[in-house]
């Protein structure tokens, strides 16, 4: 037999060697088939969230007795960076719970004497003789004014103003009170009775020591200066926007809510004791006849003004009397010193003055209402009789708008523009003094008040 060459191989070895060859390639597929697979299940399974969506915080949970706060109030203030750290919320500030023995034994003595059964002012002209001195230009809250009213003293003059912080400060204009450890320097008094911003201040000719007050976070405080004390004597869950006291009963409190709802609530019972559904909306303003005690208008964010007769209000949901339509926003309601007419203010930039028996005749006069965010909005006054209403302008400066016709017809015009150097902002809120022609107080979005009198 021959032999095989050394360096040759035969043609089964040849075959065998391909075939090993060969299941190498296949097996080296198959692990990189394997480890692609695997690499893949392990990516899916890691589930990793996008860093453009943050990861949601359980929400906090709130004890059953923890009063309600405003969220607006409870966040950090905005920061300009995007990448800037949030200022941290400043401590809260104590609540005020006692009131000034000097201011209040001043206020309590004038209390005792009695007022005029009525103001004339039949010759009185406001836009030659009203005049602002700079003694009566006063700081009295820190922060944008919502509320101010004079309080309704015979000899005295005291301005009592709310701002969007809770405060409410106390103006002594006349300078009758003496400080007492350097409380109530410049004769101004500061307090924060209130959580929220404070949209109004009542207090009742027949009872001027006791002032009452209501805030958006649902707050309605009385200031019983006898006490010399603030209380609480109501909190709601909702936002409380406008507050009147009954022309016959100070302790007869109307107020509105957020959601159209005029409410009545009794200071000697405690409790609300009647509610109606007058409006769609917020209801801004509240104001009662000078003469006919059972009729009372409200205006609204809702656009419209409403005329009441507390006589059929009998039902949860009642008829007004009037309707009174507007194109936006009505701020405010207010009589005339008579009676005869009603005076709205309305982001339709208009002041309109409706008359007649049934009001429904009416003058509507142009006037720049749109004050923006930072300022709040206008209302116009009536001053001491039906021929002047007051209300603030965007330069700084008060137009009066007039008022004349007769019984048939009714004409409304600005007649005059009250300007002065020392009032150096947009002046917002005003309140008439009751007893004293000629004096008027104005307040600004800035915490200032602004008091002209008769020259």
């Amino acid at each position: 037999m021959a032999s095989r060459p050394a360096a040759g191989l035969t043609d089964y070895e040849r075959l065998r060697e391909e075939n090993i060859r060969r299941n190498e390639a296949i097996l080296a597929s198959l692990r990189r088939k394997a480890d692609e697979l695997s690499a893949a299940i392990k990516t899916a399974s890691k589930r990793v969230r996008p860093s453009n969506q943050p990861r949601k915080k359980p929400a906090a949970k709130t004890s059953p007795g923890q009063l309600r706060r405003s969220l607006r109030l409870s966040q950090p203030p905005p920061s300009h960076s995007p990448d800037a750290e949030p200022t941290p919320a400043p401590p809260p500030v104590p609540r005020s719970t006692s009131f000034a023995s000097s201011l209040a034994s001043s206020i309590i003595e004038a209390v005792s004497l009695a007022p005029p059964a009525k103001v004339r002012a039949d010759d009185f002209d406001a836009g030659k003789e009203l005049v602002l001195t700079p003694a009566n230009v006063r700081k009295v809250v820190p922060d944008r004014i919502l509320g101010v009213r004079v309080l309704p003293l015979l000899d005295r003059t005291v301005v009592a103003a709310g701002n969007k912080l809770g405060n409410i400060g106390f103006w002594d204009v006349d300078g009758m009170v003496e400080d007492e450890d350097d409380i109530g320097a410049d004769g101004v008094f500061q307090y924060l009775p209130h959580r929220g911003p404070v949209p109004a201040i009542v207090a009742h000719p027949a009872a001027p020591q006791k002032i009452y007050s209501c805030s958006y976070e649902g707050e309605i405080c009385l200031m019983d200066l006898e006490k010399e004390s603030f209380n609480m004597i109501q909190l709601c869950d909702y936002p409380v926007y406008s507050l009147c006291q009954a022309p016959d009963s100070p302790s007869c409190l109307y107020f509105g809510d957020g959601n159209g709802e005029l409410k009545l609530l009794d200071e000697r019972m405690g409790k609300v004791s009647a509610t109606w559904d007058s409006h769609d909306n917020t209801i801004n303003s509240i104001d009662f006849h000078p003469e006919k005690k059972h009729m009372l208008a409200t205006s609204s964010t809702d656009r419209t003004a409403r005329i009441w007769d507390l006589r059929r209000l009998k039902r949860k949901k009642e008829e007004s009397l009037k309707v009174l339509k507007h194109n936006r926003s009505v701020q405010s309601a207010y009589f005339s010193p008579s009676g005869l007419m009603l005076a709205t203010t309305s982001l339709d930039d208009t002041v309109r003055v409706f008359c007649g028996d049934d009001f429904d005749r009416s003058h509507s006069i142009k006037h720049n209402n749109q004050t923006g965010r930072w300022i709040s909005t206008f209302k116009a006054i009536w001053g001491w009789n039906d021929v002047d209403l007051f209300i603030g302008n965007m330069k700084r400066a008060i137009d009066i708008i007039s008022l004349g016709g007769d019984d048939s017809s009714v004409s409304a015009s600005n007649s005059a523009c009250l300007e002065s150097e020392h009032m150096t902002a947009i002046p917002c809120r005003f309140s008439a003094h009751p007893y004293k022609v000629g004096h008027l107080a104005c307040a600004s979005s800035g915490g200032k008040v602004f008091f002209w009198t008769r020259a």
